[in-house]
Parts: C-alpha cells; structure tokens; sequence
C-alpha cells in the first residue's frame, strides 16, 4: 500500500512538526509532501531525513522568511500535489493541508490541529493585533479570509476521517465544518522530564513571547503580588514589553537551553498558564516534573490538567481571562494546593506519551482501512 503523508510547512520543529515525527514512525515508507521545505540540515532527524515533495510557494520570492503571505495561493498550491498513485492519504493540518484531492478509491485522514483560527471565530482578533482592522488592507484581507473560508469549508467534503487533537477541537472541526472527529491527544515526550518531588518558592511560566500567549497577564498579576517570585522564559516579540511591565520579584530570563528549562520546571512551586491553547504541550510538559499548573479554565487544558474537584488533582483553573482571576487562583492554589501531589502530576502527564499516541492512531487508521474494502 503506497502512503502520502501531507504537512502544511516544514519551517521548524513544533507541536505540529512532534505529530509527523511520530507519524513518520507509524508509516517510515511513506512519501512526504510540504508546501515549502525550509528545515536546516542538521534538524531533518525528526523526518528521517526524507526528501520532502514541495508546491511552488517553495521557489517564490522571499518564501524562506516570509512564506506566510503567500497564504491567498496556498489553497491553490496545496491542490497541485498529484497523490492519484496513493492508497492512504494522511493530512496533518492547522492551515491547508487537509485540502489536497484524493479520489473515490483513496482513504483521506486528515489530523487536524484547529481549523485556521485567524481565519475562523479568530478573525477580528487577528486583525486588531496585526493593525489591520480598518482601511482599505483591512477589507482586502477581509475579502480574502472569506475567499479561504468558503474554500476550507468546501475541502472538508474531501476528508473520509477527521481526528482532533483535544475534545476542544472537535467541537471547533463540528462548528466550522458539521463533521463528527476522534479525538487522540498528540504525543507529549514526556519521557524528557523527569519528577522532582521538592519545590521552590517560585512560580514559573515559559512560552514564546507573542500575543496570545497572555504572558503579560500573568507577570501584571505577580507585580502586583510582591511577596511571590515569577520566573518567566521565552523570546519574542513581546519580549521588550514583558520586561517592562516586571516589577523586583519578576525575573525576565528570556530564551534560555532546554536543561535550564528543564531545570526550572522541576523546581517551580507552580507553572502558570494563561492562553487559550487547542491542546497545549507545555503544561503537560510541567506535570511530567511533578509540577502543578494554575491555567487559564479554557481550550484543550480542560483535558490535560485534573482540576480541585478532581479524585487525584494536578492544577488549579481561573476564570475569566484577568489579572484578577489569576490572583484568586494563585491564592486558591496557597491553601488547597496542599492535595496536589507530584506524583499524581507525573502519572496524569503519562497519559500524552508519544507511544500512546502511535498505538491509538495505528488503532484508528487500521479500523478505517478494514471497513474500506475496497483499500
């Protein structure tokens, strides 16, 4: 059976990039195709160093640095891979991927990580945080998020089989598209991290600096907590402005290596989470070290973390989005924090090991192609 695996972009290895690794496990024969293909030769371990079939935006102006702005061609270019010799398709998709043509007799699975939230029930705030909400750019992006909606909607008709990354994005694939999806969680390399049963007296939280991330909240939270000590890592472009906003008790540390990290996450008292994530890695990442997390009550963190009501509790939730509900639960998590336990952390985080993940999807796949008798 010959097999495509389809990827959006191959630009850097993140949480869609560690679901092709283990893909590329399950199935190591298939071909691979990506709209462009920009990984550094010494990063392509993860693709085991396969030759990647690439669209045209690969050969563009400028698509090395700037290959977003070619999303009005990337319906069209994603279109272009011929995959007529293939008897299993698998799309790993956040952007277009899940929009390639397969025929009658092929099985098309697609593991969707969100529908394009900028171009979904994110729309309004992506245009204000680009400065594109008014003016004439404004509209002509408009008209092209719409023009890529209809499209994405209609591509979904091409999908036999939708898997999501979270119960949250099933729900969003149901909105957006009124398809049923399985949910697998994606693979967390929770063997990484190893439990560390004694705390410090710091929180921490590391992202990459950007918007909704919602560092900003949280280090206006701990500012206007002086006795408590934040630690935050991470580079972006809201580096600058995080900084200033650190009051004495808020340590900035910027981009720092993995054993630091790592280092840090095993020896915060709680790591701190304030984003809207459609799975979210990191805090898996926290609770494999035995380390507590206080997160945002929303998106996929509802089904990684075990809330206070929960027999066997690894996190605290706030709700809404604020600098004050933030704080209530960093004092919540002060005095009932106590029933936390690591190592209920350690073992609620082994439930992402990459190894589950690689047996549920060859589950699920191998179910779909016995009732396709014609595979």
């Amino acid at each position: 059976m010959k097999i495509a695996i389809i990827h959006d972009w191959l630009v850097t290895y993140a949480g869609a990039e560690r679901v092709l690794e283990q893909i590329l496990h399950i199935f190591p024969d298939a071909d691979l195709f990506s709209l462009v293909d920009f990984l550094p030769g010494g990063q392509r371990a993860f693709i085991q160093n396969k030759s990647v079939k690439t669209s045209f935006i690969h050969k563009l102006p400028g698509a090395r640095k700037k290959y977003r702005i070619y999303l009005p061609f990337m319906p069209l270019a994603v279109e272009q891979f011929d995959l007529s010799d293939y008897n299993l398709v698998i799309s790993n998709s956040h952007a277009v991927a899940k929009g390639v043509i397969t025929g009658p007799d092929q099985l098309h699975v697609s593991y969707v990580h969100s529908p394009m939230r900028y171009v979904w029930d994110l729309q309004h705030q992506y245009l204000t945080e680009t400065g594109l909400d008014k003016g004439l750019k404004s509209w002509l992006l408009r008209y092209l998020l719409h023009r890529v909606r209809l499209w994405d909607y209609r591509t979904a008709a091409g999908v036999d089989a939708f898997i999501a990354n979270s119960q949250f994005i099933a729900r969003r694939i149901w909105k957006v598209y009124r398809r049923d999806a399985e949910v697998i969680y994606p693979p967390v390399d929770v063997h990484s991290f190893t439990l560390h049963e004694e705390k410090g007296d710091f929180y921490l939280t590391a992202s990459r600096l950007v918007p909704y991330k919602r560092v900003d909240l949280i280090v206006k939270a701990f500012s206007m907590m002086p006795d408590k000590k934040l630690v935050v890592i991470g580079d972006g472009p809201e580096y600058k402005k995080i900084a200033a906003l650190a009051a004495s008790n808020v340590q900035v540390l910027g981009y720092q290596p993995f054993p630091v990290l790592k280092d840090y996450m095993q020896r915060a008292r709680a790591f701190v989470f304030a984003a809207e994530e459609d799975f979210g890695i990191v805090p898996v990442e926290a609770q494999a070290c035995g380390t507590p997390v206080i997160a945002y009550g929303k998106g996929g963190v509802r089904e990684t973390i075990q809330g206070l009501d929960a027999p066997q509790p690894t996190g605290v939730f706030f709700h809404p989005q604020t600098v004050d509900a933030l704080i209530d639960a960093v004092r919540t998590f002060e005095q009932l924090g106590c029933v936390i336990k690591p190592m209920h952390c350690r073992q609620n985080a082994l439930r992402f090991a990459p190894e589950r993940f690689r047996a549920e999807l060859q589950g699920y796949i191998n179910k779909l192609l016995g009732r396709e008798g014609t595979l």
